[in-house]
């Protein structure tokens, strides 16, 4: 721990400021201030993320107001990645948005909450900043799948994600409260250091950690607790969709990260069996229902589904029996895998909102057929995210699933890489199904495909990216496993 300089701070109070100057913009102009309120939104979150890459460097840890907020090389890293990803999906969704009259500062103040909520579940050392965090950012990301109240659909899903997320959020205070009882304390370091002492009640302890993993599972929508997924995905307005299972999955991970590795280490026994069984009923679920889907919105959805049973194979699998040799390079792949997901879900949903238009969804597979002779471009770019997504070289995600499958089996859980290599191949039809429809089918839908400059620069920049990093994944994957240790020394 080293004296902590408000430096590390600032890009987060920057982007409050942004908050609440583009709050103001809304109240002074109005309609006429909509264009002024995405550039500045835009640009100021592109600039943070710049100022993130700039901290990760910093190998140092430090601590603020009394140690419940925390900034590492590991939160940086985490922030960069999630304001990097909002960015990108605001210039996606820009058509998409004026066309659906969502085109307001309705969308974007409370995207801007949902990211700030998102900084503070990465950067939260206490069980109830990470709680806050996580309710800033979920009644935020409610109310934007709900913004359009013209469609019956947006209303359900909205509903359908508060009840379940309202659940949730009760089955994390609960656990917390276990926790609590049991330890006394909300500090995660000290909640660490006090069950590695054995002065606490672990049956108590136990119990409140079921109740977290619980929530953990549902905000990460692995199986059982993936029921709102689909729905939520499908009923959403696309540019909420990709709000919701873009960035905010990242953020869910590193939430994740901060409750189980920094304060639950010690239990780490426990609830990496839990895992293990949510694991592999997330593989077999997401990869084998999402064969039957025809909407690809609930196609990405399982594909999200089974993606996350890979991320906690990388949860899983840095404590073998008692010892922590693997914690690096399991928490590590992890991280990695993080990226690997996010850049391809970002270019898959951005093509998806390219060919929708006004009273139109392009969001099923026959909206596809024969996308080669409509945009060889796009279709290319959706070729690279869906071989991404199914894990096939040479993109980010095949090097991203082997590195985690490396560490499961480092780990000596052989039957669980098995069985995400041979659900994988299943789920490989679903997404070369894509492939099949827009290079071998002929169209049925030949109206002009029109997109912004800057979207079009934006995917042909996201697509080369996942073939750059599949290609040379090496550098990545060595700063993120870096960073992973500093993390842990430092902690």
């Amino acid at each position: 721990m080293h004296n902590a300089p408000l430096s590390a701070l600032l890009p987060d109070v920057f982007l409050i400021i942004v908050t609440i100057a583009i709050w103001l913009n809304d109240i002074i102009t109005g309609k006429r201030g909509r264009s002024l309120t995405y550039v500045v939104t835009v640009t100021s979150t592109f600039i943070a993320a710049i100022w993130y890459a700039a901290i990760v460097i910093d190998p140092h840890l430090y601590y603020y107001f009394h140690s419940t907020y925390v900034v590492d090389p590991f939160a940086s890293l985490m922030k960069l990645l999630i304001s990097l990803s909002f960015a990108v999906s605001l210039v996606y969704s820009r058509k998409y948005l004026e066309e659906r009259d969502l085109f307001c500062s309705d969308f974007y103040l409370l995207a801007l909450f949902s990211l700030l909520g998102q900084l503070i579940m990465v950067s939260g050392n206490s069980f109830l900043t990470l709680y806050l965090g996580l309710e800033l950012m979920s009644l935020s990301l409610y109310a934007l799948i709900a913004l359009r109240r013209d469609t019956l659909q947006s209303t359900e899903a909205a509903i359908k994600y508060c009840v379940l997320g309202a659940l949730s959020s009760g089955f994390l205070l609960y656990g917390i409260s276990m926790i609590y009882g049991a330890t006394g304390l909300f500090n995660l370091n000290d909640v660490s250091a006090s069950i590695i002492l054995g002065s606490t009640n672990y049956a108590a302890l136990l119990f409140g950690v079921v109740f977290v993993v619980a929530s953990i599972s549902f905000k990460m929508g692995v199986v059982p607790f993936h029921m709102w997924v689909p729905d939520v995905y499908h009923g959403a307005p696309t540019a909420m969709t990709l709000l919701t299972g873009g960035m905010a999955k990242a953020a869910v991970f590193a939430w994740a990260f901060r409750f189980l590795v920094v304060g639950l280490l010690p239990l780490a026994v426990d609830w990496q069996v839990m895992f293990s069984i949510l694991a592999a009923l997330s593989l077999i679920v997401g990869n084998i229902t999402g064969i039957v889907q025809r909407n690809i919105k609930r196609i990405l959805a399982y594909s999200a589904i089974s993606n996350m049973g890979f991320l906690l194979l990388g949860l899983l699998s840095g404590v073998i029996c008692g010892k922590t040799t693997n914690l690096a390079d399991s928490y590590g792949s992890a991280v990695f895998y993080s990226i690997a997901y996010m850049l391809p879900t970002l270019g898959a949903f951005g093509i998806v909102m390219l060919l929708a238009r006004r009273n139109f969804e392009a969001d099923t597979l026959d909206d596809f057929r024969g996308l080669n002779k409509r945009s060889p471009v796009f279709a290319f770019m959706m070729l690279i995210m869906m071989l991404s997504l199914a894990g096939i070289p040479p993109t980010v995600g095949f090097y991203a699933k082997l590195a985690v499958l490396e560490a499961t089996v480092n780990a000596g859980l052989i039957w669980l890489a098995v069985l995400a290599v041979i659900t994988s191949l299943f789920g490989a039809f679903y997404y070369l199904r894509i492939i099949k429809l827009m290079y071998f089918s002929k169209p049925i839908d030949i109206t002009p495909i029109i997109a912004y400059s800057a979207s079009q620069v934006m995917l042909a920049c996201n697509g080369l990216i996942v073939l750059f990093l599949g290609i040379f994944p090496g550098p990545l994957m060595s700063g993120c496993l870096q960073i992973v240790r500093r993390t842990l020394l430092s902690s």
